[in-house]
């Protein structure tokens, strides 16, 4: 199954858009390497627009409203609902 969707803002994605588009297409580690998570394991990978995921950098919680378009959660996190992640890493 294709993902079609930002797992940050939870727009949309056009995969035919070209870097340097700041909608353009890119992976994002779910949990940031350095923050622990794994490099390449495949369930800490979600597809995210390239703007989306520079606004998020190394952090867990989703970007705020006011920094990336589309970003409408403010509390919480983006990590996907399919794993207990609050466990992780303890």
């Amino acid at each position: 199954m294709s993902q079609d969707i930002c797992g940050i803002c939870g727009l949309p994605v056009d995969k035919s858009l070209k870097f340097p588009d700041p909608m353009s297409p890119t992976i994002d580690h779910i949990i940031p390497i350095k923050l622990g998570g794994h490099p390449s394991d495949i369930s800490n990978l979600q597809l995210a627009h390239f703007i989306c995921n520079r606004l998020k950098s190394d952090k867990l919680s989703p970007i705020k409203k006011s920094e990336g378009k589309g970003a409408d959660r403010e509390k919480g996190t983006n990590l996907p609902l399919s794993m207990d992640w609050t466990k992780f890493g303890k």
